[in-house]
């Protein structure tokens, strides 16, 4: 089946130009699915197989890089309030789901990793509007294995707003942790809008902050989900998403844990593993948006009022955004020059 593929920015409430994308099957689409992306991720080149894949079984599938990520502005993966991320998402969402032609169709969150949070906080916002979501090895809590020390926490929350942008929080390497296939790691090492570096001081309190208050409270999750794990996870431990499913009170709740993939599991597996998760998730989300499907709670259409998405105008390839080809795997990346690209502040 052929995909259109769409680009455009639009401008949030505080001023900031977003990136935007789309993957659209040429037919009406059975559904709508809302990709959330991980921690230093974008959608453009790195969900584009998901974006695809999913196009290609008939569904609409929209992203969007938020603020200091991918090709949006903002200072490179500073996370200032993790719900400027939340409500930006809710608020270009609700944007397209009011949109004519999709009033009526059904709507589902997709969230990896760090993306699995915000699609969690999203479904707070407005429990009733969504009809599920797809989390992905989705950090809604934190390991007992990292907890930090409450005394580590609160030496670094009284310096957070002295130093927050400084990169000075360590580390491992999460690229090799979450990638199995080697040739899949090295093209994401590739890939220069994705951010591989230190987490900032402040980024990683709000990330902390938020998984913890995500923790505290798994008893109001109540739309139906389907979450996803490798068992050989290091990134996210397979206890977040078994404490989820146990913890939700979703009636409709699936889960699925895959012995020896790693954290990566719809980008960074071998192929055929990649097949397998894609087979799951388009099996999940087939069944619920069939006509004759019963849900057991009433959802709402009303997407209230969306403020401060301003469309700004459609991605223009210059010399820096013209999309470029990985010479070891063919894939689409998106060349820009360091932190001197247009849109993108200089931090």
């Amino acid at each position: 089946m052929e995909v259109e593929y769409q680009e455009e920015y639009i401008r949030n409430s505080r001023g900031v130009q977003l990136f935007t994308c789309k993957w659209l099957p040429l037919s009406s689409p059975k559904a709508l699915v809302f990709l959330c992306h991980g921690y230093g991720m974008e959608c453009s080149d790195f969900m584009r197989g998901c974006g695809t894949k999913l196009a290609n079984y008939g569904y609409a599938v929209f992203g969007i890089d938020y603020e200091g990520h991918g090709r949006s502005m903002g200072a490179r993966c500073y996370i200032k309030k993790f719900d400027n991320i939340v409500t930006d998402c809710s608020n270009y969402f609700k944007y397209i789901s009011g949109q004519e032609e999709y009033k009526n169709k059904r709507r589902f969150l997709y969230g990896e990793s760090m993306g699995g949070a915000v699609a969690l906080l999203i479904h707070r916002k407005d429990p009733a509007f969504w009809h599920g979501a797809i989390l992905v090895a989705p950090m809604c809590k934190i390991s007992e294995k990292v907890k930090p020390h409450p005394l580590v926490i609160s030496m670094l929350t009284q310096v957070e707003d002295v130093i927050p942008r400084w990169k000075i929080v360590p580390t491992k390497d999460v690229i090799d942790a979450a990638f199995k296939d080697p040739v899949k790691r090295e093209e994401i090492r590739l890939n220069t809008l994705i951010y591989q570096e230190k987490p900032r001081l402040k980024t990683a309190l709000e990330m902390l902050r938020t998984s913890m208050g995500l923790e505290d409270s798994l008893t109001e999750v109540t739309l139906p989900f389907f979450v996803l794990h490798g068992e050989s996870d290091t990134v996210t431990d397979p206890e977040v998403s078994r404490a989820l499913y146990k913890r939700a009170s979703s009636q409709d709740k699936t889960i699925k844990l895959y012995p020896g993939m790693w954290h990566a599991l719809t980008s960074g597996e071998p192929d055929r593993n990649i097949d397998l998760v894609f087979g799951d998730i388009i099996s999940w989300l087939d069944r619920r948006s069939a006509d004759d499907y019963k849900y057991d709670k009433h959802f709402s259409n009303d997407v209230g009022n969306v403020d401060g998405i301003e469309l700004v105008s459609p991605v223009v390839e210059t010399s820096e955004t013209k999309p470029r080809r990985s010479k070891t795997h063919g894939s689409y990346l998106c060349g820009w020059k360091g932190r001197r690209m247009h849109h993108h502040s200089a931090m």
